[in-house]
């Protein structure tokens, strides 16, 4: 069987404890022991609330994670390479021509003293031996291609003069200019209205069925990955707690934490005639987690196990896992079956 385009296995990724107790563990993981494939061509969105570590799980992909921190354990395979162990310079080539990301805010992304063009421009001279005047028509192609009106005098703009939605254009631009393989949109729609919205998601379908580019889509925004993605996978406090086709998890989330999710969801709210609900409580900090199953504070189907031991992620159904004590004795079952 083909290797997936990209592999997680076991990562962990770590921050030095602030107040280390004498003897205790110096370190505090942020994600811990995650697995995740993403397929050639494949459409996986990781979702959770903030704080969970899907941000720093494509930050660790790329070895771009914030210093003090680190990857302190696992493995992260791109196209079978192995990418904890590969040269930093490898990791320049491959950032960009291979791998790129959508990052959440373009005016923290985007040089202010650059115009937009040329930053686009300079993304392919980076990677490609061509001049400046044929990335500079790269630069323009690309604009006019992520539906930027008027792209040879949008290039000469710098990113204050364009709207929010323009500017996360210009990133999807740049993002895509090298046709890279695998792209990581992480909150690509989060800072902008409705509409705008609408018309980022549908431009990033049309160019990943045109280029035929996998996509790891990070949100907290079930409604946003349910547009886009085939597969998804749930994260919280670092760990996955669920993973299933996208159709699966919406018509039966498994997780406890996944149907507060999707609960969450104003359209389901609506249509069920109620407010809008809550998931109580707020996610806890990687180093203040309560004993046993981390959600088990906020989870309104607990019992005394939960709070005394960590459940472990299970397979109930072929390609459906789900970290939960409730769904055990049918991943057992299923487990005799196949024996």
């Amino acid at each position: 069987m083909a290797h997936p385009l990209l592999r997680i296995d076991d990562l962990v990724t770590a921050f030095p404890r602030e107040a280390a107790e004498p003897g205790g563990p110096p370190l505090v993981a942020a994600v811990d022991g995650l697995d995740l494939t993403v397929g050639a061509g494949q459409v996986v969105g990781l979702v959770g609330e903030s704080g969970c570590g899907k941000s720093l799980t494509a930050l660790s992909v790329l070895g771009l994670v914030p210093p003090p921190g680190k990857v302190a354990r696992g493995s992260i395979a791109f196209n079978g390479e192995e990418l904890l162990t590969a040269p930093a310079a490898r990791l320049r080539q491959l950032r960009g021509a291979e791998i790129s990301m959508i990052f959440q805010e373009p005016m923290t992304s985007l040089n202010p003293v650059f115009t937009v063009g040329r930053q686009v421009a300079e993304a392919v001279q980076a990677h490609l031996a061509v001049s400046a005047r044929e990335a500079w028509a790269r630069a323009e192609e690309m604009l006019a291609k992520v539906g930027i009106p008027e792209p040879a005098r949008r290039a000469r703009a710098y990113p204050h003069e364009l709207s929010g939605g323009l500017r996360q254009r210009v990133m999807i631009a740049m993002a895509l200019a090298l046709t890279p393989r695998l792209v990581m949109a992480d909150e690509p729609t989060t800072a902008l209205d409705v509409t705008i919205q609408a018309q980022i998601l549908g431009l990033m379908r049309r160019l990943q069925e045109e280029s035929g580019a996998a996509f790891l889509l990070i949100s907290h925004n079930l409604a946003v990955v349910a547009q886009m993605a085939e597969r998804v996978a749930v994260m919280y406090t670092g760990r996955l707690v669920e993973e299933a086709e996208v159709g699966q998890l919406f018509a039966e989330p498994l997780h406890p934490y996944a149907r507060g999710l999707l609960a969450c969801l104003p359209a389901r709210a609506e249509k069920r005639g109620q407010r809008l609900p809550t998931i109580p409580g707020t996610v806890p900090a990687p180093d203040a987690l309560p004993p046993g199953c981390a959600f088990s504070d906020r989870c309104p189907q607990r019992f005394p196990r939960c709070q005394e031991a960590e459940p472990a992620l299970v397979e109930v159904a072929p390609g459906r896992k789900v970290r939960c004590f409730l769904h055990h004795d049918r991943a057992r079952t299923r487990q005799g079956l196949a024996a």
